[in-house]
């Protein structure tokens, strides 16, 4: 793609397959409610909690009256303890050394406090000029309020920045801000459909 000049990125299911890592532990707090666990097969509830932020996880979950306790009890959580659960995507670290030698890289994720010691965790805080979560802004995704702040640290105009996602809440929230977006491994329409992240590699750097 032309005119290109910095990529962001999704962190579930873009940076990490990160699915048993997000019901062990929205599954402790619904446990605390008397609420029976979210099973990987129940395909909408799983979802939820792979891609929403946590308030509206648990507004979908418990209701929106337990919301307020949920996320006290969110926030004294340990997540670290959730992040061996957690697997970086194939060739995920190389990619981004190759990448972030050419271009400012960010993080734009409906996560919270989890995500710097996520990055930490797997050693790759380096490669990012900037990591934009929920806390960051007024309204997560799918509005593009992370977008628009990624754009304004990174001093990149979104139409010149790539949104690497994998669901609709990218989809719209890449739409809203009107940036360019690659869906990874999935069918939503996009202007670049990628597999591996070495792909980002071939088209943005060379072989």
């Amino acid at each position: 793609m032309n005119g290109i000049r910095g990529l962001v990125f999704d962190c579930d299911g873009v940076l990490f397959e990160s699915r048993q890592a997000n019901l062990a532990y929205y599954n402790v707090i619904l446990n605390a409610f008397d609420v029976p666990p979210v099973d990987a097969d129940d395909h909408d509830k799983a979802h939820l909690c792979h891609t929403a932020a946590s308030r509206n996880v648990f507004s979908g979950l418990l209701g929106e009256e337990r919301v307020d306790r949920a996320m006290i009890m969110a926030a004294e959580l340990d997540y670290r303890e959730f992040i061996p659960f957690m697997q970086p995507e194939p060739g995920l670290s190389e990619a981004l050394a190759s990448l972030s030698a050419h271009f400012p890289l960010a993080v734009a994720t409906n996560r919270g406090y989890s995500m710097p010691e996520i990055l930490e965790h797997f050693g790759l805080s380096d490669y990012f000029t900037t990591v934009v979560t929920s806390r960051d802004v007024a309204q997560p995704k799918p509005q593009p309020d992370m977008l628009l702040e990624a754009a304004d640290r990174l001093c990149v105009s979104t139409h010149e920045l790539l949104f690497i996602g994998d669901s609709e809440l990218d989809q719209a929230a890449a739409l809203a801000a009107k940036m360019p977006f690659a869906i990874y491994r999935g069918s939503l329409a996009a202007d670049v459909r990628i597999d591996h992240h070495q792909e980002l590699v071939a088209m943005f750097v060379g072989q």
